[in-house]
């Protein structure tokens, strides 16, 4: 059998693969080292609005996406329901189902690995295998970035909790008026067009619009189903 055609049946064998996969596995480190500060910040944050280091933990384990994670501790730390705070994280959490929708037949993974894939569905995961040229780099650049998100975003989680439990009153210095600010921070970065500066101005206004005269929980989550109602309704830009 000649060469090309083992190169042909085996993309790992292909000329320039190993350099590929060398820049997606270095790629991916790289995202998961920047995401997983964040979770320095939810740790922290999180024990600040009253969860303990083991809760916190569990969380980031369980849940594993960061904006509803926020969400969540958000709604509690501001003296909502744990319902309302759920139900919030939910809403944030519908995108990563799509992302699923656009990955399944890029990824073919089936069995007991489904059920890990569809917990490594994050934006940096999907965007990483998107990103790639042919099915085999994306697949590795999705579950590496995963990998290394989950790996990096759980130990922060760890260490960030820790660290403010340590201080003793996290309150007393602050770090509870910085969940407005970590969410803020991971929402700024997604306002790149019209239809997400309407949504997100919208769903703000209803919620301040809302926040004196409900429960805490209550505004945000009608803030959040506003939102999703208002991206839905407006129309994608043409190319």
């Amino acid at each position: 059998m000649s060469s090309r055609s083992v190169n042909s049946e085996n993309p790992a064998a292909r000329p320039g693969w190993e350099r590929t996969r060398r820049e997606v596995v270095r790629n991916a480190v790289g995202v998961g080292v920047a995401v997983g500060a964040y979770g320095l910040s939810f740790g922290a944050l999180a024990t600040t609005s009253g969860l303990s280091i083991a809760q916190a933990c569990a969380l980031s384990v369980l849940t594993f996406t960061g904006g509803s994670q926020f969400a969540l501790v958000g709604v509690i730390g501001a003296g909502g329901s744990p319902v309302a705070g759920i139900v919030s994280a939910l809403l944030l959490g519908i995108r990563n189902m799509l992302y699923g929708l656009r990955l399944s037949p890029m990824l073919r993974v089936t069995g007991g690995r489904r059920l890990v894939a569809a917990h490594l569905v994050l934006d940096e995961s999907t965007a990483m295998a998107v990103a790639q040229d042919e099915d085999r780099a994306a697949r590795l650049g999705f579950w590496a970035t995963g990998l290394a998100v989950f790996v990096c975003w759980n130990l922060a989680t760890l260490i960030g909790a820790a660290g403010a439990t340590a201080l003793g009153d996290p309150q007393a210095l602050g770090l509870d008026a910085a969940v407005g600010a970590a969410f803020l921070a991971l929402l700024w970065p997604r306002l790149t067009g019209r239809g997400p500066w309407i949504t997100a101005l919208v769903a703000g206004a209803v919620a301040l619009a809302l926040t004196p005269h409900f429960p805490a929980g209550v505004p945000v989550l009608v803030a959040g189903l506003v939102a999703v109602t208002v991206g839905l309704r407006i129309p994608e830009p043409r190319s």
